[in-house]
């Protein structure tokens, strides 16, 4: 089997094709354009592994992705390639709809075109998947019940209305087409190899350097914190068993406040590496809400854990205690990004 994975080189898509090569035999053909966000490092272990292809290409470059698939013949597609920083989607949103709506249409065209020349076997066989994210579903608020794969879309910033518009088209192409299309939504996820413009990473830095740790507004917003691992494993699970036109919600069932996240981050860090000035905490720095943040992200996972046989292994406060311990362990790899690319650059808060 060759799955053809779109954005293999970022945060979760690496840890993807981590997981791929270490518990399948499947060659993986990474289609990733190697953009600011995309990291070569996080996949070195496998440099020099023949079942990892890389083909570097823009997914809105309708020729090269023809390409890709002529060449390589993939019998599965899990698309992540996305821009997906909420901050940047504000300051900058046409990029957010040229990569993730023109660039989901120009894949699905692409994939439709190579499922058509596939035998019966091969076309039953053929998966897209297309992973997606919670903030397509909205807000929530204290007491309502979470996301589930019947929650009626509702998407508040750019980035999140670019994600909804390509589910839609992923949905419509199984549709109209017939392609063997479904849809995976997830919540934060967080991890080694994370960029540091996201929360968690972005306030762990800044921790270290004795920086303020920025928080927007109480920091009374919730999200529902996924260990990226335990995420990738979810996925390659979606990819083979998944069902064509089903939605899979993937989610830990691990909720806290943006500020029970920073104070938590705090903690361990002042456990796993004193800082002589003092307790973390007296860094965190309440700062100007972001424009229409929303309030509250939330997954029910149960339909997902029953169809895939999945469930995630990390509770958040060892998933966050394995994370801190990379990023104290990996200075080599976020200390030139830190550095060099974004000095003098406001790094956002993605929460």
């Amino acid at each position: 089997m060759t799955i053809l994975l779109t954005g293999g080189f970022g945060f979760i898509g690496s840890a993807v094709v981590r997981h791929l090569l270490a518990t399948t035999g499947e060659t993986v053909v990474n289609l990733d354009k190697m953009t600011y966000a995309a990291s070569p490092a996080s996949l070195a272990m496998h440099a020099h592994d023949a079942r990892h292809i890389h083909v570097k290409a823009d997914i809105c470059d309708a020729e090269a992705v023809r390409a890709a698939f002529a060449a390589h013949k993939p019998t599965r597609v899990m698309h992540l390639a996305a821009e997906s920083h909420v901050d940047r989607s504000i300051d900058g949103p046409a990029e957010f709809i040229q990569t993730n709506i023109v660039g989901t249409q120009v894949l699905l065209e692409a994939a439709r075109a190579h499922w058509m020349t596939l035998d019966e076997a091969g076309r039953a066989a053929f998966r897209f998947h297309h992973v997606s994210t919670d903030e397509v579903f909205g807000s929530l608020y204290p007491g309502d019940a979470p996301f589930t794969p019947e929650t009626p879309y509702d998407p508040r910033s750019p980035y999140s209305a670019s994600k909804a518009a390509s589910d839609h088209l992923v949905r419509a192409w199984r549709h109209t087409y017939g392609l063997p299309t479904f849809v995976s939504n997830t919540t934060n996820n967080y991890g080694p190899w994370q960029f540091p413009e996201k929360l968690i990473p972005l306030v762990t830095l800044n921790a270290l350097e004795g920086k303020p740790l920025p928080v927007y507004g109480e920091g009374s917003n919730i999200r529902d914190w996924l260990h990226v691992e335990d995420h990738a494993e979810a996925l390659v699970l979606a990819l083979f068993r998944g069902e064509p036109g089903a939605t899979y919600c993937i989610g830990p069932r691990q909720e806290r406040t943006n500020l029970e996240v920073v104070k938590a981050i705090c903690a361990t860090l002042d456990r796993l590496r004193p800082d002589p000035a003092g307790p973390r905490e007296r860094l965190i720095t309440f700062v100007r809400d972001r424009p229409g943040h929303d309030f509250r992200y939330a997954m029910d996972p149960s339909g997902a854990e029953a169809a895939l046989g999945w469930k995630p292994r990390f509770d958040f406060e060892s998933g966050l205690e394995h994370t801190i311990r990379w990023y104290l362990d990996n200075e080599a790899w976020w200390g030139p990004i830190r550095a060099g690319a974004y000095a003098g650059q406001r790094l956002g808060v993605k929460a």
